[in-house]
């Protein structure tokens, strides 16, 4: 049985995620992170958005797309080197994703449509810019929260936070206080939003 073009897509994302060098421990094996990465925001937004368009789950898989290939000490330790670095990334991610669903047979309307999802277009204002947006960080508070919470100050961890907040939607601060999380991280969570 020939397999449908959302499966194929996936599959050649994930391929091009596998080839990450950097890993991460899952269990006993080491697995390309920015593979584990995709798998997330896609099992996230099944949760949290199981009605979810073909263009939004393609554009959540595809978020982090051979994102090693830019990385961030190529840009300056700053706040607009950060930015630019940020700019960079989306359009790279936007190109490789659109090259992707080019080969697994997508048509220039769904193409141009993750694209535009991808470079988080109109947040706030399209409703899967937002939601996009809003699996970005619960996957972000989900897995990532508690290392970044160990590397950084007090301060810096509650200034991401609450631009983390600011970014999301009602429905996504509703999702993130559900997630479980250590006493300090949740702790830190209530004086970022308070």
């Amino acid at each position: 049985m020939p397999i449908d073009k959302l499966t194929q897509a996936y599959n050649l994302i994930d391929q091009a995620n596998a080839e990450d060098p950097n890993k991460e421990q899952i269990g006993n094996e080491f697995v390309a992170k920015e593979l584990i990465y995709g798998k997330r925001m896609t099992d996230t937004l099944a949760n949290f958005e199981p009605n979810a368009s073909e263009c939004l789950k393609l554009a959540a898989r595809s978020q982090h797309i051979c994102r090693w290939k830019i990385p961030r000490g190529n840009y300056p330790l700053d706040r607009i080197g950060y930015l630019k670095w940020r700019e960079e990334l989306k359009k790279f991610h936007a190109k490789k994703a659109s090259e992707i669903l080019e080969t697994a047979g997508y048509s220039s309307e769904i193409i141009d449509r993750v694209a535009f999802l991808i470079q988080k277009k109109k947040l706030k204002k399209d409703e899967d810019t937002q939601t996009l947006e809003d699996v970005i960080c619960l996957v972000f508070l989900n897995f990532y929260y508690p290392e970044f919470l160990i590397k950084h100050t007090d301060e810096k961890v509650i200034d991401i936070l609450q631009k983390t907040w600011h970014k999301m939607s009602d429905k996504g601060h509703q999702m993130a206080l559900q997630l479980s999380y250590s006493e300090k991280a949740l702790e830190l969570i209530k004086k970022a939003i308070s």
